[in-house]
């Protein structure tokens, strides 16, 4: 059974910074490209940052210079160092797990809110 457990989220006022977690289970991690998205009250679900099996990274605009995506193999957990909070930055936060084969596998933790909010 695939898991992706999130976890960090909480509120955090203007300017301050959040470290979220997504452990992962029944998947070979190593192998899989893993994302965090976010989704605010009444917009869509949007990409935050990526992190290729290679350790590749890729950042909307928004948030570069600010957040960090990384992770450890060894303890099947991605990270989102998330530095000058701004109140936009308020959403669900959630984990995306991915390997492309001649299909996708992909996966979906079930979100951590994250509310910047003085």
């Amino acid at each position: 059974q695939v898991q992706l457990v999130e976890s960090g989220g909480g509120l955090v006022q203007p300017g301050g910074s959040l470290r979220l977690s997504c452990a992962a289970s029944g998947i070979i991690f190593s192998t899989y490209a893993m994302g965090w998205y976010r989704q605010a009250p009444g917009k869509q679900r949007e990409l935050v940052a990526t992190i290729t099996s290679g350790g590749s990274t890729n950042y909307v605009d928004s948030v570069k210079g600010r957040f960090t995506i990384s992770r450890d193999n060894a303890k099947n957990t991605v990270y989102l160092q998330m530095n000058s909070l701004k109140p936009e930055d308020t959403a669900v936060y959630y984990c995306n797990g991915k390997r492309f084969l001649t299909f996708t596998l992909e996966y979906w933790g079930q979100g951590t809110q994250v509310t910047v909010s003085s």
